[in-house]
């Protein structure tokens, strides 16, 4: 993924650059990444080829690690939900007869997308910290 960008201001290796907000901006599963300004959406990107502020930059994120949040994102809810739906039907249909089945499976699988959600929040608290999930400065486009 990539974006352009004005960078604001420098620290050390990192930057803070501003990118025009987008729709996809209100859905995103990495709204903490990044913080809303009038101008846009800012975020933390590596600074490795040392560009300064009010310059325009490509900044981009590695397409695996691209990949990895969108499947953490949408994947893991998704699977956890349909796993939970599954096993609660079958709990329902040999253990809890005297239940509805189908009540039972949404239950269990809401419960399920809670958890995940929960998981990802934790993994994503985490990942935020380390470099490799960070969006790095490609190349500097304007002076």
């Amino acid at each position: 993924m990539e974006e352009v960008g004005v960078v604001t201001e420098t620290d050390g290796i990192t930057a803070k650059v501003v990118v025009q907000k987008k729709g996809a901006c209100d859905a995103c599963g990495g709204k903490g990444a990044c913080k809303s300004t009038d101008d846009g959406m800012e975020i933390d990107a590596i600074n490795t080829i040392l560009a300064k502020p009010g310059q325009t930059v490509r900044v981009s994120i590695g397409a695996y690690t691209y990949l990895k949040s969108s499947m953490l994102a949408y994947g893991m809810p998704l699977v956890f939900f349909l796993g939970g739906a599954i096993l609660g039907k079958n709990i329902g249909v040999t253990h809890l007869v005297e239940y509805n089945s189908d009540l039972i499976a949404a239950v269990t699988g809401f419960a399920a997308l809670a958890i995940s959600l929960l998981l990802i929040k934790l993994i994503s608290g985490r990942a935020a910290t380390k470099e490799e999930y960070k969006p790095y400065i490609e190349e500097i486009i304007s002076p």
